[in-house]
């Protein structure tokens, strides 16, 4: 496929999802009419028999296996459209793997291209098909993503335990009808004196649109502090963090995927030193993040001690979901853009860095990456 036809992919897929948000909007309003309708069915039917008005049965649910099957797309597929945010997902009864509503599934059977229209928006690719996505070499295509023009979506370790990355097909399409100029011709000066210097943003660009998508789905403080703390070491978060109990609350409340653990010790390993910032101003980024956080979490309510009812802490917990989510700097906007290629656009990491009263010395920062 050439870079023309891709566009030509990329743009038939933009009218359809506008196509598709607008027959989304219909059908709810449709969906809602006959919700109200039954509850009214149902309402007038149960004071008729002289029981209790009570709403109707909770929706059916199917498990992830067989939802996946019912949509025609691959397991894989089917946990990665969940960690975008296209499939909805709910808690087991007492707890276990999520479901999913039969509703939801319904609704995604219902969209305009099915089935190939949700297995192309999750169809993740490596270097050497993502090349020929771009009608470029192998080489050039490593070369943007190591200067952060493509971000990848999710890894696998191959069998030398290397990381491999991929990423979604529909976001390079839409880079190559974004910045047609970087896929041909010489390499901007700025980009080769970066990637000449050994910068990587393969990892960071990971790790922040994870964050993001983990704040997409958490409203809860603290839950929400967790998430900012998973990118720091223990060094790094017992500085910002310096209440043990605090700490300890943090590790128990860290929201995690809701699908695609992985599985072997080395894969586990590998993302544990993944989802840590390596970068100065990367680590800065997070502490900042992480200490406006904290301050809007403690505010909402204080981290557990020993003693404490946690019955009592637990049910606060979702009392709480709605108080200053809005705190910290959205992961999106606080995190440094990849360095601009573009001549007189500044590329500095360091501007826009909150100066409230404090605030770095409460960091605990001194100066690191300076040197």
């Amino acid at each position: 496929m050439t870079v023309k036809e891709v566009l030509r992919a990329h743009a038939r897929h933009q009218a359809v999802h506008a196509g598709t948000q607008g027959a989304r909007a219909g059908t709810r309003g449709a969906r809602a009419e006959c919700g109200n309708a039954r509850a009214g069915d149902v309402s007038t039917r149960m004071e008729g028999e002289g029981g209790p008005t009570s709403s109707a049965a909770p929706a059916a649910t199917v498990a992830a296996g067989r939802a996946a099957q019912e949509l025609g797309i691959r397991r894989a597929e089917f946990e990665l459209a969940v960690h975008l945010g296209l499939i909805a997902v709910v808690g087991a009864p007492g707890g276990g793997r999520p479901r999913v509503h039969e509703e939801e599934i319904a609704r995604l059977r219902e969209q305009p291209g099915f089935p190939d229209g949700l297995a192309e928006r999750v169809r993740a690719v490596g270097t050497a098909e993502g090349a020929a996505l771009l009608d470029i070499a192998p080489a050039r295509f490593t070369r943007l993503a190591r200067a952060g023009c493509v971000s990848p979506v999710t890894f696998y370790l191959n069998r030398y335990r290397a990381v491999v990355w991929l990423y979604l097909a529909d976001e390079l399409a839409a880079f190559a009808s974004r910045e047609p100029e970087l896929l041909a011709g010489r390499t901007p000066l700025g980009m080769r004196t970066m990637l000449e210097s050994g910068a990587d943003w393969r990892p960071r660009n990971w790790r922040s649109q994870r964050i993001d998508r983990l704040l997409n789905r958490t409203k809860d403080p603290w839950a929400r502090t967790a998430v900012q703390a998973s990118a720091l070491d223990p060094v790094q978060l017992a500085e910002v963090v310096d209440d043990p109990y605090e700490r300890a609350y943090l590790v128990r409340v860290r929201p995690e995927p809701v699908f695609g653990r992985p599985g072997s010790m080395a894969a586990r390993e590998a993302m544990g030193e993944l989802m840590l910032a390596d970068d100065p101003d990367e680590i800065l980024w997070r502490r900042v993040n992480l200490t406006l956080e904290l301050d809007g979490a403690r505010e909402d309510r204080p981290a557990p001690r020993p003693g404490d009812d946690g019955g009592i802490r637990t049910a606060q917990t979702g009392a709480g979901t709605g108080s200053r989510t809005g705190t910290a700097i959205p992961a999106s906007a606080a995190e440094p853009a990849p360095p601009s290629f573009r001549p007189g656009v500044s590329g500095s990491p360091a501007a826009g860095v909150p100066t409230g009263k404090g605030l770095l010395a409460r960091l605990g920062w001194r100066g690191r990456g300076t040197g």
